[in-house]
């Protein structure tokens, strides 16, 4: 899969579009509705199917009427390479420019639709390419590859098992604060001594440290149990 320079000439919000299907995508695999992207764009249902014609009409969404869309080859190779400027940009911005992970994701969502695809590689390879960003997700690499690793929320490890912390479902910026807040990182081991039968909380162990956690938190903390 390679990302290819004739399809670089899109609107902002064409992009954004592309970006959020393929995320809707990953979530639930299958056709996608249009009250379900319209959600996810926080628009009109009207404003979706304008926008899903002019998409198909460029090749980059496979519509069924009264269905809804997929992403065709195209699409998921323009989408990736959105993502892949997001998030790399939210890694220079916390490597290189002292942003915490909860200040990058906004700054980045502006910066990822500048087309320089030379800006682009040299950026990788000014961070000595980088596999995850900041919150822990996979940075696709220019030819689309995106590395996998074998991965369960922190609400399904069982008692007395661990994981790493490799990344978080929510990214917004009161949930990253929250984990500051509670010395939660990315590369900690947590361990997982307890659970409540009345509201799913757990109690963990993170080094020498003990906390209790919502079934909230819990279920939006990514480990990996790979290393054990």
């Amino acid at each position: 899969m390679y990302f290819c320079s004739i399809e670089k000439y899109m609107t902002q919000s064409e992009e954004n579009y592309l970006k959020a299907i393929y995320h809707l995508g990953r979530k639930n695999p299958g056709v996608i509705s249009t009250n379900a992207i319209a959600e996810e764009m926080q628009t009109k249902p009207s404003s979706v199917t304008d926008m899903v014609k002019r998409l198909s009409e460029k090749g980059f969404l496979k519509y069924k009427k009264y269905q809804g869309v997929n992403l065709s080859e195209s699409g998921v190779r323009k989408a990736l390479m959105v993502i892949r400027k997001h998030r790399l940009w939210e890694t220079f911005l916390v490597e290189k420019m002292n942003f915490s992970w909860d200040e990058v994701h906004e700054i980045a969502e502006q910066l990822e639709h500048i087309q320089s695809e030379k800006l682009i590689d040299e950026l990788d390879r000014f961070l000595a390419y980088p596999k995850v960003d900041p919150h822990g997700d996979p940075i696709p690499d220019k030819n689309g590859e995106v590395q996998s690793r074998k991965s369960k929320l922190l609400s399904n490890l069982e008692i007395n098992t661990s994981g790493v912390c490799i990344g978080v479902r929510d990214s917004s910026a009161s949930f990253l604060r929250y984990l500051d807040k509670n010395q939660i990182a990315l590369g900690d081991r947590i361990q997982v001594t307890e659970k409540e039968d009345f509201d799913d909380s757990i109690r963990v162990q993170i080094g020498g440290r003990k906390l209790q956690l919502s079934h909230t938190i819990a279920s939006n903390l990514i480990v990996t149990q790979e290393s054990e």
